[in-house]
């Protein structure tokens, strides 16, 4: 009885406890309900934030319609450079074929090591798996759909901080259009890694403020694909990522509970990061160890940097003529300020962000507002990537270059304008949410004075500036502009100010249209930006274009059983040495910052081919009349210019001018050998030794192939007899696979003239073979007497482990 009663007792109280705890849940849930309906009043609903989304949209639908509408282009390395690549993905996947290796420029490249070659962007390689011949338009609206998901992703990310809706539509209006996302639209790459941050930020506040490991998968996702943009843009997002999730967790209430709660979230997103990124960034370490450029210097990269004097444009967007022709931008560097030592275009120093933006970021920071908590790390933040983007400007950046990994990898710290924008965007949103959330503060005299002193010094540095530099006669309608802008946003201010408290909605939008509005008009397009469409015409694969047309008929006319002739596209202008990536011809130059090292060496090979004063020859490749250039199988030269002005050496009769288009002279190099011999001896040669004087030695490659080794070395193929007939014929080629087919009396080597990369395999009748470096770029494979097949595979992650495995012993 005791024992019973005992138990009853016990179980009472239990019922009792666990009617407290519910109550306690109860009355926690509803202080929190409570707390989020008094944050709603001040902050806006889900569904405020709903209808702000769809005003973003409608922004930038009106904002992008000039490119939505096909009435201008993205211009630049949007189409030099990154058109091709996702035109060449596209393409291949269409045939059927694997992109990872490209032969359509520098004589082949390993497209799956390439940053830029954009097969890991899932926007780009969405786009090449729907439509097999993606047009200029195609790629500008997939470009700029990246940048409105970032916009409303950083929209979301207000939410989530229960910030005003307000701040954050000005906030992604500046994200989408302000400072180098606007400027420097046409670099891809970077546009992406961009709009990834936001999507990062979400999933990472999400993961650690939910203790979610959905998000957290999430997080490992977007991180994969903002590391696998493999930019400087990039490398900072995922600097300053890290940075704000340790500064998450330090600054919280409770940090050991916060940490524990975040970890296997975080754990999660890390483990499945590195499973995505793992292949891509292993190849793109052993592809750059192996190219030109393993690192910039720190003077090189310094040379990259953002001028001080370039900061004027936060206020006065167009004050060195940035949107004009090259001959009239004065700002540093160009042809009036030459004394710099930078090597930056001129739309590189954008900073502009909006007026508006502008005064509520300098009335903040006055007020001393973003030293709050909740903003302590992006004001930070924002100083740090201002300090990158200035480099050699200040003794910040030296630190910065020897302490954190990747910094070295890249040449131009002024890249970080884009992170300026973003965070500038982020500045600008919470200032926004202060004005809304305390609408009865003030501006106060002293604010005004401060800021009006502020805009004062920039005028009288512009007007220094341009006596300084003999261009006071071009300051006039830039400063016109920007008192104007800075009028409108002034009263715009005023009219919302008055109107914050009772009609919030009406002084949001005021502020929106007139920011929407000033970005429009001052970052809008422009040369940098925006050119019409027919500038691009060569990259249409359906072009009627005569130099593009001639050239495709030639080399398919010249194809046979051992001949894919090769093309060269010499100084045609900016965007055509990637030309053939789009139209399938077979270039031995292009336009790519990264290329194997050993071909630019023999070939002279640069990064770019746009002037014809761009082409500097070898040792190897003095003259278009050379051994190299018959070897390469170099037929067909466009040149922008009559080739006697590239190659001085050049005699009549060495080329002949077949052609004659309105862009190029078009010759033809009649000693151009075949892709395909089967020489029967091989001769050993020190190719080191060879691409340092040039000095090839007597040979007919007919008959013999050169075979890295000791000079002077003599070898015949198994039983050879030099004289004996034989037969070979290329029975398959296509980006991965070349498949030969040999028939002979006695044994030869099989010689592709296709460049010899580790990562490329060889079977002779499904039996594995050795690939032997033949005439100091090519391939060789020794085959026995008989009919055989000979296989060419590229197997790119079979190699890297080989090549790891290597380096290892």
């Amino acid at each position: 009885m005791r024992q019973m009663r005992t138990d009853q007792i016990g179980r009472t109280r239990t019922v009792a406890s666990d009617r407290g705890r519910d109550k306690t849940k109860l009355n926690a849930r509803d202080r929190l309900r409570a707390r989020a309906t008094a944050l709603d009043l001040n902050t806006g609903s889900a569904t405020d934030y709903r209808l702000a989304a769809l005003a973003l949209i409608a922004g930038w639908v009106a904002m992008t319609w000039p490119w939505l509408s096909g009435a201008v282009t993205i211009p630049w390395d949007a189409k030099a450079q990154f058109l091709p690549q996702i035109q060449f993905l596209a393409q291949s996947i269409a045939r059927g074929e694997s992109p990872f290796w490209n032969p359509y420029v520098f004589a082949g490249m390993p497209q799956i090591a390439d940053p830029q070659s954009m097969i890991f962007s899932p926007p780009f390689l969405l786009l090449a798996l729907v439509n097999g011949q993606p047009s200029a338009w195609a790629v500008d609206v997939t470009a700029l759909l990246a940048q409105l998901v970032g916009g409303l992703a950083l929209m979301l990310w207000f939410f989530d901080r229960r910030w005003h809706w307000a701040g954050a539509l000005i906030a992604a209006l500046v994200f989408c259009f302000g400072a180098s996302m606007a400027w420097r639209l046409q670099h891809t790459g970077q546009v992406l890694s961009l709009a990834y941050w936001p999507m990062a930020l979400v999933c990472l506040d999400r993961a650690i403020d939910r203790q979610s490991r959905a998000y957290g998968l999430a997080l490992g996702v977007v991180m994969a694909c903002l590391i696998l943009g493999r930019d400087q843009v990039a490398l900072l997002c995922i600097y300053l990522l890290a940075a704000y999730g340790l500064w998450r967790v330090c600054a919280s209430d409770n940090v050991w509970p916060t940490l524990r709660g975040s970890f296997v979230p975080l754990s999660l997103g890390a483990l499945l990061c590195l499973a995505l990124i793992a292949v891509p960034l292993i190849l793109t370490t052993l592809h750059v160890a192996g190219s030109n450029r393993p690192a910039i210097d720190l003077d090189g990269a310094g040379r990259g940097s953002l001028h001080p004097a370039l900061l004027l444009t936060v206020l006065m967007p167009q004050v060195f003529g940035a949107a004009g022709r090259m001959e009239d931008y004065w700002g540093p560097p160009s042809f009036a300020w030459r004394d710099t030592g930078l090597y930056i275009a001129q739309n590189m120093g954008q900073v502009y962000l909006g007026l508006i933006p502008l005064l509520l970021i300098l009335i903040a920071l006055i007020r001393g507002q973003f030293f709050a908590r909740d903003i302590r790390f992006f004001s930070a933040a924002f100083v740090f990537v201002l300090l990158y983007a200035l480099g050699w400007y200040t003794p910040v950046f030296q630190l910065i270059y020897s302490v954190l990994p990747g910094v070295s990898l890249y040449r131009r710290p002024a890249d970080a304008t884009f992170v300026i924008g973003a965070f500038g965007a982020i500045l600008a949103g919470y200032a926004v949410h202060r004005l809304f959330d305390r609408p009865w503060d003030k501006f106060g005299e002293e604010t005004i004075i401060i800021i009006g002193g502020a805009i004062v010094a920039a005028l009288v540095t512009a007007l220094a500036l341009g006596l300084h530099l003999d261009r006071v006669q071009r300051l006039g309608a830039p400063l016109l502009i920007a008192m104007l802008c800075l009028i409108a946003a002034i009263a715009a201010l005023h009219y919302a100010k008055a109107r914050i408290a009772l009609e919030p909605w009406h002084a949001a939008l005021a502020l929106a249209a007139i920011t929407a509005g000033d970005l429009a008009w001052n970052n809008g397009p422009n040369t940098s930006s925006a050119l019409p469409p027919a500038t691009y015409d060569a990259m249409n694969p359906a072009t009627k274009n005569d130099t593009v047309v001639r050239l495709k008929s030639l080399a398919a006319t010249s194809t046979s059983d051992t001949r894919r002739d090769r093309i060269e596209l010499l100084g045609l202008g900016f965007h055509w040495p990637n030309v053939s990536m789009s139209q399938g011809l077979e270039n031995t130059l292009g336009y790519n910052p990264l290329r194997l090292k050993a071909y630019s060496l023999a070939t002279g090979a640069g990064d770019h081919i746009g002037m014809p004063a761009d082409r500097k020859l070898s040792a190897l490749m003095p003259s278009y009349r050379s051994r190299l250039a018959d070897l390469l199988g170099l037929r067909y030269i466009a040149a922008g210019a009559p080739i006697e002005s590239v190659d001085p050496a050049i005699r009549p009769g060495d080329l002949s001018l077949i052609a004659k288009s309105p862009a190029a002279w078009i010759y033809e190099n009649p000693r151009a050998l075949p892709r395909v011999l089967f020489p029967k001896a091989a001769r050993g040669v020190d190719f080191d030794a060879l691409m340092r004087t040039g000095q090839w030695p007597d040979f007919d490659p007919f008959k013999t192939v050169l075979i890295d080794g000791q000079q002077g070395a003599v070898h015949t193929s198994l039983g050879a007899a030099i004289n004996a007939p034989h037969t070979t014929r290329i029975v398959a080629y296509r980006n991965t696979e070349v498949v030969i087919e040999t028939n002979s009396g006695s044994g030869g080597f099989v010689v592709l003239a296709d460049l010899a990369h580790p990562w490329w395999f060889a079977e002779v009748d499904g039996q594995p073979a050795p690939i032997l470096t033949a005439n100091v770029l090519f391939r060789a494979v020794d085959v026995p007497a008989g009919r055989h097949t000979v296989r060419f595979e590229f197997r790119p992650i079979r190699g890297a482990i080989a090549q790891l495995i290597q380096h290892k012993k």
